[in-house]
Order: C-alpha cells, then structure tokens, then sequence
C-alpha cells in the first residue's frame, strides 16, 4: 500500500462542494489539545463566525462534532420526549428521515406530505397544526437536498409561532447559499452541514437553538436518549465561561478548517454569497436548457445551489454518462435519490464551487459527451 493521493475533481454533484486551499491548509496546522487555552478561543471564534453565517445571536450557537445527520439527531433528540407530537414536513428525502429520527426518540410523527421536486405547502401545514392543537414541534427541510426544493422558512416559522409550537429547520444546503434569518424568522432550532455551500470538508453540522429551545430542553421529564447529543451535556464544552468542561475530543483540525471557511464567508459577504449562486445558477440553467435538460423544480421554488434536470429524453444510460463525466473530465455530478433515482441529476453549485468557470466547464463536458 502507498499513501492515497485522491484525483482534484470538479465537486458538482448535491456535496460535498470542493474545498478552497486555504481551508485544506488550515486543517494541515499543528494539532494542538482540545482544552488547550488557545483552541478554547478559537472555538469562540468559530461560535462568532457561525451566528454570522445562521443570521443569529443565539449563544448557544457550535458545530457539532460530527456530520449534519448528528445535528439533525440532536435536535430532534433534545426537543421531542417520549410522547411529544411532532409535525413533520416531507417533501424528499431528508423530510423522511427527521420522520425516522422522531419515531426513534418516541415521538408521534404527524405527516404533512408533498409531492417530490414541489416547496411544502404552507396551508396543509396550518391544517395540520389546526388538527394537532396538542402539537410540540414542527420539523420541515428548508433546503431538499435530495429534489432541489426550497419551501418557505419564513412562512412555514409564522405559522409555528401563531400555533405555539417549536420549529425545528434542515439547512444542510442552505445555509451560506440562499437566504436564512434564523433570528428573524424565529426559527427555534437549526442543524446544517460543513460540506455543501460553506466548503468545508465533510465532518462537521453547524446547528443554533435560541431561548425557547433551551428552556424546553431544561424542562424534559426524561433523560435525552443520547449521551453524546445530549446538550445538557455538551453545553459545558461550548459554553463554559474560562475553563471548559471535557465532554468529548473534539476534531480539532476540522475546526481549524470551519473557522477557516467561515472566515472566507464573512470576507466575502453573505449577501454577496447568496448573489453569486443566484449568478452562477441563471448561467447554468441557460446552458442546461440549451442542451435540452429539463428543471424539475418550479423556478419560484428552485434552489439555486441543487439544480436538478430530468435528462434528454435521447440520453438512457444516466449512470454511464456521469460515469464518463467523472472519468474522462474529473466532473462529479449527482444522480437522483429514492423515487427520482435514475431518473434525473442533480448539479451542484455549492460554496468554492459556484464560478462560472465551473460552470462552463461543466456545459462542456456534457456537450462533448451527448453529441
């Protein structure tokens, strides 16, 4: 065996997005200890720089140390006890699976479903809350990954707060590459990920809960089912003023990378950030269209940064061709997920991966290999 030396592909498939060199040479940094004084500070820092990013004051505000299905997890495991009725929106794939993460905690999961590729619809939602009044939660995916759907987090929270119940928001891929106000919007509880608009490697879930998360964690009947998510638990880490309490050993070089690609975000400007895919998301969809390619998702509710295309109806081997995309261009793009797998891609314009250089090279690859 040798060292492994990966191929420097094009990342423009549903994430991760590629990585910008400066963030892979912060994770290359000395390592130092996780209560270290000097790393205490730089995860403050980190906390900073990611209430920027969620648009929130929140304090408790930290990645977790682990990929944004842990985030998910803590959520759902912190804010629903054995019981607890939640209403869940599904309108993909990830939908579904805070779905399973409420029935493993003991919670009665209620079901506001839409059709796969569609925004959820913010009306089945107030019927639901209206046939629910003993509802706790409500837990929706402001970004599918698995379709390209953006659903209305601002309307969707409203309603939440008419109702009185606790919200609980998938940003995976939105965050850094749409607008998210978590402040604003009144979202109670928020998990994302490091590796999709943020380009940081895989690994890490950014997650935010404001004051009314925390006074409903502090007031559980029961034990949180997880140690390791527990944020009774894990708050001591996070948020002890001078000497930190040891919860876990921490990925102390994936934080050098987040504080490193956070640092890049706020240099950019999250404004600008969400204007750049906007940018580059207009001249893919152009050359997509040109090509035949068809937009699945609506254009008011389409994600700028996860387009996904049912393919020319001259093209029947998906797989083979992104195959040949990744082998002969170094161009990873996605295929589809559950009921839209093989029938459509997925193309991401995630973070350090949203140029027009990548979109150009993309539209060419495909246009080489179609013709």
């Amino acid at each position: 065996m040798q060292s492994f030396q990966p191929a420097k592909n094009i990342l423009m498939g549903p994430g991760p997005s590629n990585v910008a060199e400066r963030v892979l040479n912060a994770s290359a940094r000395p390592t130092i200890g996780h209560l270290d004084p000097t790393f205490i500070g730089l995860m403050d820092e980190i906390k900073v720089l990611m209430r920027y990013a969620f648009r929130s004051e929140n304090r408790l505000t930290f990645p977790v140390s682990a990929p944004g299905s842990a985030g998910m997890e803590m959520c759902i495991v912190n804010l629903v006890e054995p019981g607890d009725k939640v209403i869940v929106c599904i309108n993909g794939v990830f939908g579904g699976r805070q779905k399973e993460n409420v029935e493993r905690a003991g919670g009665v999961a209620v079901v506001v479903e839409d059709d796969w590729g569609r925004a959820i619809d913010v009306e089945k939602v107030r019927a639901a809350l209206k046939e629910n009044p003993d509802a706790k939660v409500l837990s929706f995916v402001h970004a599918e990954t698995s379709t390209g759907a953006r659903s209305d987090a601002k309307e969707i929270c409203a309603l939440a707060k008419e109702f009185g119940v606790l919200t609980i928001a998938d940003t995976v891929t939105s965050l850094g590459g749409i607008p998210l106000m978590v402040d604003e919007w009144g979202i109670d509880a928020v998990y994302s990920g490091s590796q999709k608009c943020l380009s940081c490697p895989p690994g890490l879930s950014p997650v935010t809960f404001n004051g009314r998360a925390i006074e409903t964690i502090k007031k559980r009947k029961t034990k949180v089912q997880s140690w390791f998510l527990d944020l009774s638990l894990v708050i001591d880490y996070w948020e002890g003023d001078g000497a930190r309490s040891y919860h876990h050993t921490v990925p102390v070089n994936a934080m050098y990378a987040m504080h490193e690609a956070l640092l890049i975000l706020r240099e950019e400007g999250l404004e600008q950030a969400w204007v750049r895919h906007q940018e580059n998301h207009l001249l893919l969809r152009a050359g997509l269209e040109g090509l035949g390619f068809q937009f699945v998702v609506p254009e008011a509710e389409r994600l700028p940064q996860l387009n996904s295309v049912y393919l020319p109806g001259s093209i029947d081997d998906e797989g083979g061709l992104r195959r040949r995309l990744l082998d002969r261009h170094q161009l990873e793009v996605g295929g589809g997920l559950g009921a839209f797998a093989e029938k459509i891609w997925r193309i991401g314009l995630m973070g350090h991966t949203a140029t027009k250089d990548n979109v150009e090279y993309c539209l060419n690859a495909i246009a080489s290999e179609i013709d």
